[in-house]
């Protein structure tokens, strides 16, 4: 690994002063961004497409702009990623598959896409997504801390343009982890934002209850601000304001243990990093309470039910006329979908509400700020091998790499990974905090104070 010394590397608050200051103009990030690509694409396919010519021309507008005093904020000028199942302007939604080869560009915006371009940031291209988002593996992508291991996914893509220092951040989605799981086995952070805090108008959806919108970036900072800049005041909840208690600390907070199911079936080195993140929260000032959930697993298990239910009945049609064209993995979990009667969606639904009471409980009762969890119960597999391997038998990966990411879907809270470490081959382990609905300030507050403790963001994978 190497450690993050470059400018082309700085923060995305680091690049904006530099920005302001006249040392780089938006053109050079551009540029720096585009050679990057060429430089990694052929090991990585992090993208889909790249609009090279757009984003030159929407740098130098951004410099004129910011010449003439009007500038749109910390992501004026700065090069970012969108995961191709969001809506642009001009390009086609291909959604990773097959069955949306030659359709039409798109006629506008997705909202969140709109919300970066009025806020000056530059959108560099489209990255991988797995098939409509559904998985875990995101094909033909691959980890930039080792091109023979997956990414991770569905917003895989993202994580590996972030990863890789292609963009500065990305969009990504998450339904049952899609943007913590790339973050945790690419080395970056990704935030799940509070369910419907960001718009999902224009995103090819998955399953429409679950879908959510957030950042992929290398600091909580830099997914801060994003968030703030996509996030719609028009739904409901505060303003997300996520950068606002940033440099606070976590003095005072009281943070969540929820063992035994977030500690079951982990690796030895990810347990092992996870309880050294715990100690160094605790070094802090933060207080560590054991807070068990009972309901973990339940709350899973209606997410995966719903997601089924509603994935199949999103794609009635792809099924119909597309079923030989899509993946195996798609039409297996589609198919599985069709057997999930009426009854058991709205058991499911139920079973949601109670899944949310409870860890409402949990929080009231421990008075907790958040939880904390490893995000992930292993690093980033072989591609040519996708199972994660335990004492007692190997274990499929979309169920691993959700075990401990979807029932936060369920609950709907927002979720955040960030780095806490690496195994003994060199490979990112990621740290899951979890905090109260609408509460991202304070979730990005608590990992913002963990990150700049331990720098774990610094280093870079040797691509």
């Amino acid at each position: 690994m190497t450690e993050l010394l470059s400018v082309g590397t700085l923060t995305i608050r680091e690049t904006a002063g530099k920005l302001r200051d006249g040392e780089v103009s938006a053109a050079d990030l551009v540029g720096a961004a585009l050679e990057r690509i060429e430089q990694t694409e052929d090991r990585l396919h992090a993208y889909v497409t790249v609009a090279a010519e757009e984003a030159r021309e929407a740098a130098a507008r951004a410099d004129v702009d910011l010449r003439a005093g009007n500038d749109r904020g910390p992501l004026h000028g700065i090069p970012v990623a969108v995961k191709d199942i969001f809506d642009w302007a001009g390009l086609p939604t291909g959604c990773g598959s097959q069955a949306r080869h030659g359709c039409e560009a798109a006629v506008a915006d997705a909202e969140a896409v709109a919300q970066l371009r009025a806020k000056g940031a530059v959108l560099l291209g489209k990255t991988v997504t797995q098939e409509f988002a559904a998985g875990v593996v995101s094909p033909p992508a691959r980890n930039p801390w080792d091109p023979e291991r997956v990414p991770g996914g569905s917003s895989g893509g993202s994580a590996v343009a972030v990863g890789s220092g292609s963009c500065r951040a990305a969009l990504g989605s998450d339904t049952g982890g899609s943007i913590r799981i790339p973050a945790a086995v690419c080395g970056v952070v990704g935030l799940k934002p509070t369910a419907w805090r960001v718009s999902t108008r224009g995103v090819y959806p998955l399953s429409w209850s679950l879908d959510t919108v957030g950042p992929l970036a290398r600091t909580v900072e830099d997914a801060a601000l994003l968030l703030d800049a996509i996030a719609d005041e028009r739904l409901v909840g505060p303003p997300a304001d996520a950068t606002s208690e940033l440099g606070d600390g976590v003095e005072g907070l009281r943070i969540g243990v929820p063992r035994p199911y977030f500690f079951d079936r982990v690796h030895p080195e990810v347990q092992e990093a996870v309880e050294v993140a715990l100690g160094e929260l605790t070094q802090l000032g933060a207080t560590v309470v054991a807070a068990p959930w009972p309901e973990a697993a339940a709350a899973r298990a209606c997410a995966l039910v719903i997601s089924r239910a509603e994935a199949t009945s999103v794609h009635e049609a792809t099924l119909r006329d597309a079923e030989g064209i899509i993946g195996p993995d798609l039409r297996q979990r589609l198919l599985t979908g069709r057997h999930v009667s009426a009854t058991d969606y709205l058991r499911a639904v139920r079973a949601r509400v109670v899944a949310r009471d409870s860890v409402a409980r949990l929080f009231a009762s421990h008075r907790l700020d958040a939880l904390v969890t490893p995000t992930l119960p292993a690093v980033a597999v072989p591609a040519d091998r996708l199972v994660v391997e335990h004492p007692e038998g190997p274990e499929p990966l979309a169920s691993a790499y959700t075990r401990l990411t979807m029932p936060f879907n369920a609950t709907g809270q927002p979720a955040l990974s960030v780095p806490c470490g690496f195994d003994r081959s060199g490979l990112p382990i990621g740290l899951q905090l979890v905090g109260r609905p609408f509460a991202e300030a304070t979730l990005c507050r608590l990992g913002h104070a963990y990150e700049q403790a331990t720098s774990w963001y610094r280093y870079l994978p040797p691509i």
